[in-house]
């Protein structure tokens, strides 16, 4: 493959080096390769062969996955005759979470279609194994083998929204616990994959909440039962490290999940943890648990009625606990001093 390059571009066989010998007509073009020798080249019998429009293997023989993975993403990321001119595009759903390294998703092999991210105005049509999903939302990318991936969250809901909308899980392909294990294995990490090491997060629930919310999938039965079972866990485990700082800050053991109420009998809230001598409540990623605006309302409706009544609120996150334990405790420390300011008298209600 001893073609006139010019200068500003690497060499046929460096790109294809790089692209595991996956190359656009764009890219030969630039590099001097006539059509017709790309044509005689790609016959029955040739050494290359056209595995997607205007996308060429340089070699026979059936692709790799990761050949496949390539081809995918360099169909949907060409735009025009020139190479300089390049749209964006990224690798989402089933096939980005196998580049990843799931554990829990189907492995690379077994992905038979490829889903392919990007801009709603992109003129492209699914072709073979390429799926194209269009997105109003600025494009992200990781690199990942090379490979522009979704992030992981995206990545994680576009799968989900992939599963759904074929109705694996009513066929029984998908069974719940692989999706519990999907989600946990977003945000808690498992078995090292590309630029992790074993056990690291590859996104916060946070994100992954935020990524399903916008697939709108939170109305699903299935993913919500997985999602409160994940949100429980992290619940248990923050409210666990707080509880260690509370020991470490020398704080009294303050009341877990109290229901709050007027002498009279009137509804209050029910904090994640509150300090009755104090007037203290702490709240911790309520928003993370309320699927609708209505349980975000009633959430916050709680939390301005405790501090119209004086208590003080502190509100925390479990990323903060688990990254800043020192400033938290110090937090914890000082509302607890402070107290609340003219606290209506409330009575803790039998739950």
């Amino acid at each position: 493959m001893n073609y006139q390059t010019p200068p500003s571009h690497p060499s046929l066989e460096e790109l294809a080096r790089r692209q595991q010998n996956v190359i656009t007509a764009s890219q030969l073009r630039a590099r001097g390769v006539p059509t017709r020798l790309v044509s005689e080249h790609c016959r029955r019998g040739g050494p290359w062969q056209r595995v997607l429009p205007r996308v060429y293997l340089l070699q026979d023989g059936e692709p790799t996955p990761e050949q496949r993975m390539w081809a995918a993403l360099l169909y949907a990321a060409q735009n025009g005759r020139e190479e300089g001119r390049r749209e964006g595009a990224v690798i989402t759903g089933a096939a980005a979470l196998a580049l990843y390294g799931f554990a829990s998703a189907p492995r690379l092999p077994a992905v038979t279609e490829v889903d392919v991210l990007v801009p709603r105005q992109r003129r492209l049509r699914d072709v073979g194994e390429v799926r194209i999903r269009r997105t109003e939302r600025e494009l992200e990318a990781r690199s990942v083998h090379g490979l522009a991936c979704a992030p992981v969250a995206r990545a994680v809901a576009d799968a989900v929204r992939e599963w759904t909308d074929e109705g694996v899980f009513d066929r029984g392909e998908a069974r719940p616990e692989l999706l519990r294990a999907v989600l946990g294995e977003a945000v808690s990490g498992g078995p090292a994959g590309p630029g992790l090491v074993s056990g690291e997060s590859r996104c916060t629930l946070r994100e992954l909440l935020t990524e399903l919310r916008e697939a709108d999938l939170l109305g699903e039965a299935r993913v919500r039962a997985a999602l409160d079972e994940l949100l429980a866990a992290e619940r248990e485990s923050t409210l666990d490290r707080i509880g260690e700082l509370v020991d470490e800050w020398l704080l009294p053991v303050p009341l877990t999940s109290p229901e709050l109420r007027m002498r009279g009998g009137t509804y209050i809230a029910v904090p994640d943890l509150y300090w009755p001598a104090v007037g203290v409540a702490v709240e911790v990623d309520s928003e993370l648990r309320c699927v609708s605006e209505g349980e975000s309302a009633w959430v916050r409706g709680g939390q301005q009625r405790m501090e119209y009544l004086g208590v003080r609120v502190v509100h925390l996150s479990g990323e903060r606990v688990a990254a800043e334990p020192d400033a938290v405790g110090a937090e914890l420390r000082e509302a607890f001093v402070a107290g609340g300011a003219d606290v209506v008298e409330l009575v803790v209600a039998e739950r």
